[in-house]
């Protein structure tokens, strides 16, 4: 597929009663950030790309290894076609607090290290270590609980956990929330490898307006439920996204 092939396609996604529709499409290698003020819309509209939101009304179209488009609702369909979701709270929708470092890693994508219903653990631990050394995880075993491991550590076997599932759309909730600096810069240039490399296309909501500058080809301005604005890398600032937000004409910061 090539860099600039359409993936996902996303018409008429109403977030709320009454507002405008929204409408577009990503394409391979691209990485596209959300921002507002926080409740404005964003988060609905990342969850129903996600297929975990229902919208008012719309529907979300992805490329099938046919080269169709097939409609999906769900989460469960988007995942069969490569659409995964990294959650905003790691804690509470995240992790599995009880279980080890391997099983957090391994669960979702099971049948892709199994044959005939038996998982070859071999496999599925080879698999960790290759994005360990990827996402620079650190933890004092595979076996040891992921509850042991630092929150930035956490959330990359969370990462890994998705590209194990060989996505082409990544969906990321803030991912870079309560980690430390270098959690943080290992994140940015592992988003930069992956649309580059594997032209996986990524839509990152974030709070940090900083990180969008840094990290993202576009970014959508939310506000009461509509997209009001998408600014283009060469004319992305703080100040302008910032004005954007607020529904102002940018202003010097």
């Amino acid at each position: 597929m090539s860099s600039d092939a359409v993936i996902l396609q996303y018409e008429n996604l109403t977030l709320a009663a009454g507002r405008t529709p929204v409408s577009g499409m990503l394409r391979a290698g691209e990485i596209k950030g959300l921002a507002g003020l926080e409740g404005h819309g964003q988060e609905q509209f990342l969850l129903a790309l996600a297929g975990f939101d229902q919208p008012q009304g719309g529907t979300v179209r992805i490329r099938t290894a046919g080269e169709d488009f097939a409609d999906y609702s769900s989460h469960h369909a988007a995942a069969r076609h490569g659409v995964v979701y990294l959650p905003r709270d790691r804690r509470s929708t995240g992790i599995f607090p009880v279980l080890s470092v391997l099983d957090n890693f391994g669960i979702p994508s099971m049948p892709r290290f199994s044959l005939a219903g038996i998982l070859n653990r071999g496999r599925q631990k080879e698999a960790l270590a290759a994005y360990t050394d990827f996402l620079s995880i650190r933890y004092p075993s595979m076996t040891a609980p992921i509850s042991a491991l630092s929150g930035g550590n956490q959330q990359k076997v969370l990462l890994a956990r998705l590209l194990a599932l060989e996505p082409r759309v990544m969906l990321l909730n803030d991912p870079t929330r309560g980690v430390d600096l270098n959690t943080r810069l290992k994140f940015y240039e592992a988003f930069r490898q992956l649309a580059r490399d594997k032209g996986i296309a990524l839509v990152i909501l974030s709070s940090e307006i900083e990180e969008i500058l840094q990290i993202c080809d576009t970014v959508s301005i939310f506000r009461d439920f509509e997209r009001t604005e998408v600014i283009e890398k060469e004319a992305m600032t703080m100040s302008r996204v910032i004005a954007a937000m607020f529904g102002q004409n940018e202003v010097a910061l």
